[in-house]
């Protein structure tokens, strides 16, 4: 039986309901860790949905994350680690801030990097503590990563494909938006171009409580809203799956390099195509003309908000099942769990 510590980034929920990619990724760990018998402990914020065991560490009492916040936050889960860490086999760390809370030397420690290399800061990936290791998520995302990086093979994410598959609802003819608000997901473009296409458009999602994130929403967002583009806030997992299956397509507007797109996965598994920008890993995930277009700017993603009715939904089904099954991830993180455990060095 495998002791498995996973941490996640500090001030976001993790769970099945969970907005971000990485916090999804840990909830579908935990509950593969603890189906195949093994012990899963979670250090994640309050409010965190865990099959597992969780050690919860407050959320910031002002509401916004400022710097205060994160050092109060990172001393919170330095302790939790402290706690539980010389019990397990492997820590799993996985927020952008991990160096903040990295653990001693001793237990072999595992690092996926969620989100673009460039976000972490250099001496964060070179920590100089043996019997630590990275992965990505992604091709792209690996060819981005110094060499020098103490890398194993990249880990593709995955989505509860069957799940999605299953739930068929008549498409209600408008167009999605998902994920956390904030400037680098560029809700503002999808906006607009579904005011050109003269579009209906839904859009979900947690405007997290920062300071800059706050103002994009209010002076970004807000002002392209009126009675056919509307926002609704964030939802769970089965009203995204009751969105994604009725809409006409899925908007990715996305201007950061993306690492991977849970999103865009499970809209193609509810048999929707995918319309996005060519940043990251998002040209990797989408096949322009059979499950999406890739488009380069706002007036080329108006076009196709109008063009996606050539795209057939079973194809788009059968590429998810092909592609991105959920259990595949799973398999090969425990699959490593269990070599960095037992073996070291390692030699891929």
């Amino acid at each position: 039986m495998l002791r498995i510590l996973s941490v996640a980034y500090p001030f976001a929920p993790v769970g099945r309901d969970a907005v971000g990619g990485a916090e999804q990724v840990l909830s579908a760990l935990d509950e593969a860790l603890v189906a195949a018998g093994h012990r899963s402990i979670v250090v994640a914020c309050e409010g965190s949905v865990i099959t597992g065991s969780l050690l919860p560490v407050p959320l910031p009492t002002k509401g916004e994350i400022d710097s205060e916040a994160r050092r109060t936050g990172h001393m919170a889960v330095r302790r939790a680690i402290e706690t539980v860490g010389r019990d397990a086999d492997l820590v799993h760390l996985h927020g952008v801030d991990f160096h903040a809370y990295l653990p001693p030397e001793g237990k072999p420690v595992l690092v996926t990097l969620h989100l673009p290399v460039a976000w972490y800061p250099r001496g964060a990936l070179q920590p100089g503590r043996p019997a630590t290791w990275f992965n990505c998520v992604s091709r792209s995302q690996e060819s981005t990563c110094p060499a020098e990086v103490n890398l194993v093979p990249a880990i593709p994410n995955g989505v509860p494909v069957d799940a999605l598959s299953r739930f068929r609802h008549g498409c209600r003819g408008y167009a999605l938006m998902l994920g956390r608000v904030c400037p680098e997901k560029g809700q503002h473009l999808a906006l607009q171009a579904a005011h050109r296409a003269g579009m209906a458009l839904l859009f979900a999602g947690e405007v997290f409580p920062y300071a800059e994130h706050r103002a994009y929403f209010e002076e970004c967002v807000r002002p392209l809203l009126d009675r056919r583009r509307r926002y609704l806030g964030p939802i769970g997992f089965i009203r995204k799956r009751r969105l994604l299956s009725a809409a006409r397509c899925l908007l990715v507007p996305s201007l950061c390099p993306e690492t991977s797109s849970l999103v865009a996965m499970e809209a193609m598994a509810c048999g929707t195509p995918v319309i996005a920008f060519p940043s990251g890993a998002l040209p990797e995930t989408v096949d322009t003309g059979r499950t999406g277009f890739i488009v380069k700017n706002v007036d080329e993603m108006a076009a196709a908000l109008h063009a996606v009715a050539s795209i057939d939904p079973e194809h788009c089904r059968r590429m998810a099942s092909e592609r991105f099954c959920l259990h595949r991830m799973t398999d090969a993180y425990l699959a490593l769990y269990q070599r960095l455990v037992r073996c070291t060095p390692l030699s891929w």
